[in-house]
């Protein structure tokens, strides 16, 4: 299992695993955890990444079972960083792209865009993050697709993970948690807009998203939730930074920073049971829209919306969010797309809003179908 982070510009990888730990029955994640809390009291570095499908079961609330054989948990266990560990490509062959395709029809997508908003209208929830797929066939080596689209745009919560049975190429944007110490920090991003044509255009796009209300009241709702999940486990909630706006090649994504004491040598299975998933990729509140979740999207979400990163023995840790990943498989590959649902929303501009987030892939994959 052979593993990179490329957080806030620092370079992290690992390579050979003294174990694994994995798991796949909601009855037994607990005990995986307690096996992380072991490898960790033996001075382990722990890496890998959690499912979406891991919340629910977190949840006993929840009646959950899977529907795909994609672990709820995996994670290497390291005695250290790997050294001199390039990401380079092994073959010079180039990449190929083929039968781009979406896992639901339109009339499909836009009859659960309207179901959520009944469920809104209902009083259910307030906000529900919906996810389709974009689906393709692959061949080439996937450290070169990675290294093509990182290079293409930029992010600052990137990572590579390797195993024997599948390859995740995450090009995040998104902060899930960065814990040091007793000190915890989680930074979700919620609310979208296009880039400008020129410098004129994208400065008056940058200006009227920051002040949009809808993306705005997204925001905030989303704010609110993780506080109080913060909340749960520790003191001095602060939110030191509200509604920043950030440029990537072909959008803007708006965050904020939410922050909080909590005890330093908790429990990791008692952190994530409190705060995962991110509010932001379930909606508010959160065990309902991720009943409603369940019930309306058509597969697992697997790694999409999950968590990737790495906690040292002294309990610090740093997880992304695993939005704009690709999952690789036998040939085939996926790509979930997902956004925030609230009232003001219709199926016309989420659905431009997804193919909006969805064109640092597809632009690319169009320009030739050997990359």
């Amino acid at each position: 299992m052979r593993i990179q982070f490329q957080f806030e510009k620092s370079r992290l990888a690992f390579d050979h695993p003294a174990r694994i730990i994995t798991c796949h029955e909601p009855q037994k994640l607990k005990f995986a955890f307690n096996e992380v809390e072991r490898a960790l009291d033996r001075g382990l570095t722990v890496a890998g990444f959690l499912s979406y499908e891991a919340g629910y079961a977190f949840e006993p609330k929840f009646d959950f079972k899977k529907a795909s054989g994609f672990p709820l948990v995996h994670f290497g266990c390291y005695e250290q960083p790997a050294k001199n560990f390039d990401l380079s490509p092994a073959s010079p062959d180039p990449l190929n792209i083929t039968d781009l395709s979406i896992n639901m029809t339109r009339e499909e997508y836009d009859a659960n865009i309207n179901r959520i908003r009944d469920y809104i209208a209902a009083g259910d929830v307030y906000q529900i993050t919906y996810c389709l797929k974009t689906r393709f066939g692959f061949r080439g080596d996937p450290i070169q697709l990675y290294r093509t689209l990182l290079r293409e745009q930029p992010v600052p919560y990137a990572s590579y993970i390797e195993t024997d049975e599948r390859t995740i190429l995450s090009l995040s944007p998104e902060m899930f948690l960065k814990k040091k110490g007793g000190h915890i920090t989680t930074k979700p991003m919620k609310g979208t807009w296009p880039r400008g044509k020129g410098l004129w255009s994208d400065l008056m796009n940058r200006r009227i998203f920051g002040n949009d209300e809808k993306n705005r009241a997204e925001n905030i709702m989303i704010v609110d939730l993780l506080r109080n999940d913060l909340g749960k486990l520790g003191k001095d909630i602060r939110t030191p930074k509200i509604y920043e706006v950030t440029p990537y090649k072909t959008l803007f994504q708006m965050t904020s920073t939410v922050t909080g004491k909590i005890d330093q040598n908790i429990k990791v299975y008692d952190l994530f049971k409190a705060i995962f998933p991110s509010g932001s990729v379930t909606g508010a509140p959160k065990i309902r829209a991720m009943e409603i979740i369940r019930d309306i999207e058509k597969e697992d979400r697997k790694i999409y919306t999950g968590a990737i990163g790495y906690i040292r023995p002294n309990k610090d840790m740093f997880f992304n969010i695993p939005i704009r990943t690709f999952l690789l498989e036998k040939g085939r590959g996926e790509l979930g797309i997902g956004g925030g649902i609230v009232w003001d929303s219709t199926p016309e501009g989420e659905w431009a809003e997804g193919m909006l987030k969805a064109r640092f892939f597809t632009d690319l994959s169009k320009k030739d179908k050997a990359i």
